[in-house]
């Protein structure tokens, strides 16, 4: 069996009740084609990078699953195609280290405090000040210039 992730944004301007149908509705075909479902998270209410359907945030829910076949996966995004509710969707398969990090953050061993301190660790650190040499001052004499006389 393949391991997969659907993700999709529901347009904000539903209801509560409407936004929980949809979801629900999507959870339940993916049962209806024979996937087995392993996480469906619900990331909430999040700010577009550009306005999608002049809506400028959407409501964003993940499922993960397992599939057999492609053709479970063909029917359900032609369905998401369909759904006027959906502003955007994306499913992508899932390998063995995307199915590990999912796995691991599910179970807490992976937070966000630890994924910026390996991106702290991973980039190169710049020095904050270059150490300058001492100059000494030298005092210098600069005879007085001539005088001219005006005519």
């Amino acid at each position: 069996m393949r391991h997969y992730e659907l993700t999709f944004i529901v347009d904000p301007v539903l209801s509560h009740e409407e936004i929980q149908t949809v979801r629900q509705t999507y959870e339940d075909q993916v049962k209806k084609l024979g996937c087995k479902i392993v996480h469906v998270d619900d990331l909430g209410l999040k700010q577009l990078a550009y306005p999608l359907n002049k809506r400028n945030s959407g409501i964003y829910y993940t499922i993960e699953f397992e599939a057999e076949t492609g053709e479970a996966i063909a029917s359900l995004e032609l369905s998401l195609r369909r759904d006027e509710r959906i502003m955007r969707f994306l499913t992508i398969a899932l390998d063995k280290f995307g199915v590990k990090y999912n796995e691991d953050k599910r179970n807490g061993l992976i937070k966000k405090t630890q994924r910026m301190r390996r991106k702290k660790q991973d980039s190169v650190p710049m020095p904050t000040s270059i150490p300058t040499p001492a100059v000494k001052a030298i005092e210098v004499l600069v005879p007085d210039a001539p005088e001219q006389e005006e005519e």
